[in-house]
């Protein structure tokens, strides 16, 4: 007989698990909490590494939608000083992490599936043990009875509990996102900063990143260390005076990174960051794991998105390697799983304690010479 699996969330991981496993033959649902897939805003750039998004979505299949995703020019990185002199230009060239928007690509994996794999507005509530699985309940009053069920629900997953009491915890740390629109024409100093692919100012505690989208869109993400308190004081639904607040902290900065901000034409939208334990396991819990932010989640370290896909695929293939034997695929997926994830835990409080120590005038070129070195590692 075979074995349905039932997923929540349809993020990237929940969506490469379901195409994986339709690849290989395999019934899954996805059960997501938004409305439709245009609910909401899925955020900006992505850049998918090839030595695990890339994998992963050829492992789904798809890496021919994948390329016709991929906005050329974007590869290209450069960081500046506070004052816009340039502390290193990287080419645009095939550094092994092409720059699509995440909206798009999470749109492919919903177009590889059949119709009715993914149920929208579909809001877990609660997930149960129950005989031979558990049950899954919906905000619309609604259930069903899982046998194999994986969380891909993010950070606030309700399906962590059942195989881990591990609470995120907040790391004093948030992304503040604005948009420029016809910055070329509208913002040119700027448009020349942030050059033709992204821009990054790596201060102590703020760090400044600009990603060119399509066109002459410019969009941008204030990374701010400051406690929970800081950004509670700010009130994001007023557009001017969030700005205005937020502009404020660029004291002494040039015009043309402050405008990045103080200009933006979209209301600053607030991302808190929270995280999970890096040696974050569980013990084997029949019929249940987790993928994605549900089992590792961390601070912005560029490697979320592409550890969830590769998340996602090797569950898939893992189920597909084991068939009739669910609890030696969730093991055998599971293993490599914390393996990888306490790595990626481990190079991102490095590279944390690299820009917490030191002086606050040698922070940028630290963290600039850190991140050259690691595109030339994983090029």
């Amino acid at each position: 007989m075979q074995t349905s699996i039932t997923i929540i969330g349809a993020g990237l991981g929940g969506l490469a698990l379901a195409r994986v496993l339709h690849v290989h033959g395999l019934r899954s649902t996805v059960y997501e909490a938004e409305p439709s897939p245009s609910a909401r805003s899925q955020g900006g750039m992505l850049d998918i590494h090839d030595y695990n998004g890339q994998i992963a979505l050829e492992m789904a299949g798809l890496t021919d939608g994948f390329r016709a995703l991929i906005l050329e020019g974007r590869q290209q990185m450069r960081f500046l000083r506070r004052d816009g002199s340039v502390l290193v230009d990287l080419p645009d060239e095939d550094g092994g992490r092409p720059e699509v928007l995440r909206g798009e690509l999470r749109q492919l994996l919903i177009d590889s599936l059949p119709d009715g794999t993914v149920q929208w507005g579909r809001k877990v509530s609660e997930v149960r043990p129950a005989d031979g699985g558990h049950e899954v309940f919906f905000a619309d009053g609604g259930s069903v009875m899982a046998t194999v069920l994986v969380g891909a629900d993010g950070a606030w997953s309700r399906v962590r509990p059942l195989v881990s009491g591990a609470v995120p915890e907040s790391l004093d740390l948030a992304f503040i996102e604005t948009y420029l629109y016809e910055a070329d024409t509208r913002h040119p100093a700027t448009a020349k900063a942030v050059g033709g692919g992204s821009m990054g100012v790596p201060e102590k505690d703020i760090r400044l990143m600009a990603h060119r989208e399509r066109g002459d869109t410019l969009h941008t993400y204030l990374t701010l260390s400051r406690p929970d308190e800081w950004f509670d004081a700010i009130d994001f639904d007023d557009r001017e005076t969030a700005l205005a607040a937020v502009a404020a902290e660029f004291d002494g900065w040039a015009p043309e990174l402050v405008a990045l901000i103080a200009d933006g034409d979209t209301a600053p939208v607030l991302r808190r960051h929270y995280g999970l334990p890096g040696d974050h396991r569980w013990n084997r819990v029949p019929g249940v794991t987790l993928v994605g932010d549900a089992a590792h989640l961390r601070g912005p370290n560029g490697e979320g998105a592409n550890l969830a896909l590769l998340d996602g695929a090797e569950l898939g293939l893992a189920l597909a390697a084991h068939p009739g034997d669910v609890e030696a695929a969730l093991a055998a997926y599971e293993g490599p799983m914390f393996e990888r994830s306490a790595r990626v835990a481990g190079e991102t409080e490095q590279m944390g304690k690299m820009i917490r120590d030191g002086d606050d005038e040698d922070a940028a070129e630290r963290l600039a010479e850190a991140f050259t070195k690691l595109r030339q590692k994983k090029s």
